[in-house]
């Protein structure tokens, strides 16, 4: 049950909405559920067609009385004083009778202070009904003794109230808020975007474009050079004296208003974390690297593996720790990973086999909402994968010789210990917004697993070659041997086994150490978490010996350097409109 408080000025024109049509006559049967004086007051829509216009003038009229009284007696007008909080069902939940909605109604203007029960002096207050599944609860905002109500935080006390209203009438029972959330798109805003023929709304549009765009860039000027080259209309917040940017605002390119200006959007407006001032934490995090001289260029996917893999500790407990140790990270240095972990899931959408690019964008999507929390990141404790993450779009490597499969196993480790982590400290929104997100990475995981694991499957050993693995199994690992010969990608393992110990890597002591790497217990495929383990360490080992070989003979191989688009710097671009403070 969501409900969505919010004020404005004009008691006529929200009721002329409440009882028509709707905008595209969804309106069914409006009528008044409950009201703070049920006996004669006027209903609209349930009186004849030549009576509503007439009604509806006695309805605000009635309505606005204590507002007119308090303004005769201070002589101004009392601002913003129409009170309005739709309440709606969630998707799936039973028929609600105008009884029970009369009830809800009654229950959400006594949490919000908006007319509590036994006060006679409280607000006056309607409630419409107008569709199924929801009400809309409207009020004037001067109570019956001249003052105004006492509803500070009436948002949260509404949403606090519903989650007690959900159990009570076996609704369907919703993460409780926490202040971090986007506003939901008003109406207004829905069917602008559905005119324009648009799926989403300007702002919910900008918010992904500028996410995505933030976890690409190295830099404050790419990233703004960056949202120019999609077409984004950037207004920069100049300072009087330095003349340095304070700040921006943002613009679909046919997003306009009814005088034809384009309609901006102030970064954290699109969410906190879009903000001048943090999107410059997170870009002035960087870790340059360059390979060693004699290297060849390293594969990305593989380093970003590594990096994930040390960076995100919380998530790989040694086998000695406990529960209580592996949670020991400072809540500040855990946001950080989440942070630049998000970023990952982003430039893997832009470079993973085309068949998981768009699961990995839903999967960083919906993380999106998991990142944004009250708790203030440090980023500087993750920025070597921050720096490993971006390293995806510029450097060499694929992906597509398991190395993107071995990286997205990590991943999906990692997603299900940031879950955890906030589930265990009740940021029930973000949790749910990382489960949401595992659905989608554990698809592109499986549609990049699949054909790797197939090829190595049709490679699998010698029967004997294949037995005396998994003698060794029994060996390294002897609690988890029998699920990990029963796992379906046994035979793609025997094959891994096999080319590390053409590596120069003992079977036993390379199981060993993947083993070591994270706890198979949770894992559903066991074998499938060493195989890739095991791949990871001898593409390494396999390095080494190259590079061995390189500086024997003197060979120094040049390093490609990525192209970076021309940026605009951080002072006011030429011709730009802009907002002087």
């Amino acid at each position: 049950m969501v409900p969505d408080v919010s004020t404005g000025s004009r008691t006529r024109g929200l009721l002329s909405y409440l009882f028509g049509p709707g905008r595209r006559d969804e309106h069914t049967d409006p009528h008044i559920v409950a009201a703070f004086a049920m006996p004669g007051l006027p209903d609209p829509g349930r009186a004849p067609l030549d009576q509503h216009h007439q009604l509806l003038d006695q309805l605000a009229d009635y309505l606005d009385q204590p507002i007119r009284a308090r303004e005769a007696r201070l002589g101004k007008s009392v601002p913003q004083h129409v009170w309005h909080c739709p309440v709606r069902t969630a998707p799936g939940d039973r028929y609600l009778t105008d009884a029970e909605w009369a009830e809800v109604a009654r229950r959400i203007v006594h949490a919000t202070g908006i007319a509590p029960d036994g006060d006679d002096k409280g607000c006056r207050w309607i409630a419409v009904r107008h569709a199924e599944d929801h009400i809309h609860i409207t009020a004037t905002l001067v109570r019956e003794d001249g003052r105004r109500p006492r509803n500070r935080g009436d948002g949260r006390r509404a949403q606090a109230e519903c989650r007690k209203i959900e159990k009570e009438l076996g609704l369907r029972q919703l993460n409780p808020g926490d202040g971090t959330a986007a506003p939901m798109p008003t109406s207004a805003e829905q069917a602008k975007a559905q005119r324009a023929g648009h799926r989403q709304t300007a702002k919910q549009w900008l918010q992904e474009q500028a996410q995505a765009v933030a976890a690409t860039s190295r830099n404050e000027q790419e990233y703004f050079s960056t949202l120019a080259a999609l077409g984004i209309h950037i207004r920069y917040r100049i300072g009087p004296e330095t003349g340095d940017v304070l700040g921006y605002s943002l613009a679909r390119p046919d997003d306009v208003n009814a005088q034809g200006d384009l309609v901006y959007f102030g970064g954290s407006t699109l969410a906190p974390d879009l903000s001048i001032n943090r999107l410059r934490e997170r870009l002035t995090i960087q870790q340059p690297t360059a390979p060693t001289l004699g290297a060849a260029e390293p594969d990305r996917w593989r380093q970003a593996d590594t990096a994930l893999r040390d960076t995100v500790r919380f998530a790989f407990p040694s086998r000695q720790h406990t529960d209580e140790e592996t949670d020991a990270e400072p809540d500040s240095v855990v946001q950080a990973q989440a942070a630049a972990f998000g970023e990952l899931l982003h430039t893997a959408a832009l470079t993973a086999p085309t068949h998981a690019r768009s699961e990995l964008r839903s999967a960083a999507t919906a993380f999106n909402r998991a990142n944004r929390s009250r708790i203030r990141a440090d980023h500087q404790q993750a920025a070597a994968l921050r720096t490993a993450a971006k390293e995806l779009l510029y450097g060499g490597g694929s992906g597509k010789d398991g190395a993107a499969a071995a990286l997205l196993s990590t991943a999906v480790f990692v997603l299900i210990a940031i879950a955890h982590w906030h589930q265990n400290r009740g940021h029930r929104q973000q949790a749910a917004a990382a489960q949401q997100a595992l659905v989608h990475l554990r698809t592109a995981y499986r549609q990049t697993a699949e054909p790797a694991i197939t090829d190595l499957t049709r490679r699998t050993p010698t029967p004997n070659t294949t037995d005396r693995y998994a003698a060794q199994v029994h060996a390294a690992v002897p609690d988890h041997a029998e699920r990990i010969l029963a796992d379906p990608s046994w035979p793609a393992l025997a094959t891994a086994l096999a080319q590390a110990e053409t590596s120069g890597q003992p079977p036993h002591r390379a199981l060993t150490e993947a083993a070591r790497q994270r706890e198979l217990t949770t894992a559903d495929r066991p074998a499938e978490v060493l195989l890739w383990r095991l791949h990871h360490a001898t593409a390494d080992h396999l390095d080494q010996r190259a590079h061995i070989a390189r500086t024997r003979t003197g060979s120094r191989p040049t390093t490609p350097t990525p192209t970076i688009p021309a940026t605009p710097t951080g002072r006011r671009p030429a011709q730009d409109p802009t907002r002087h403070r």
